[in-house]
């Protein structure tokens, strides 16, 4: 049974980490690092991992305003795919920020990504940038 969590070691970021640069940085040949920012300290984290331990999807929550949280760095491997991982993170992220009030989540959704989030409610606003000038990103609100 998979279950989310959220990471409660160092070892557990490491491998969420790890996932997030997988998916979302090497195939773009960009350098390690660039799977984090400045707000990891200040987010809220979620996690799914397989019976190995392995961190098969992940997602990030942070607070933009007291109102207004959003989504980042949603990853799923590759073969776990379409198997919905990737709703359990985004309703556990969703309850998280119910809990604190929040009224609206706002993402940047990668264009392959974007019938995923309306499925959810997402609602599309705006295209706005191209990422490693190959991605192109989509502002989705949903309100809560």
């Amino acid at each position: 049974m998979f279950r989310v969590s959220e990471p409660v070691s160092q070892e557990d970021f490491q491998k969420i980490y790890d996932l997030r640069y997988q998916v979302l940085r090497s195939p773009w040949k960009q350098p390690r690092g660039s799977e984090r920012d400045q707000a990891e300290d200040i987010s809220v984290h979620a996690m799914i991992c397989d019976t190995d331990g392995r961190c098969i999807a992940t997602g990030r929550l942070q607070f933009n305003s007291e109102n207004e949280c959003q989504i980042r760095f949603m990853a799923v491997c590759n073969e776990f795919r379409g198997q919905g991982f990737g709703n359990m993170i985004l309703e556990f992220l969703e309850e998280k920020a119910r809990t604190k009030s929040a009224t609206t989540i706002v993402l940047q959704a990668r264009e392959n990504a974007v019938r995923f989030y309306e499925r959810a409610g997402y609602i599309p606003e705006e295209k706005t940038f191209l990422l490693f000038d190959a991605i192109q990103h989509y502002r989705m609100r949903k309100q809560l």
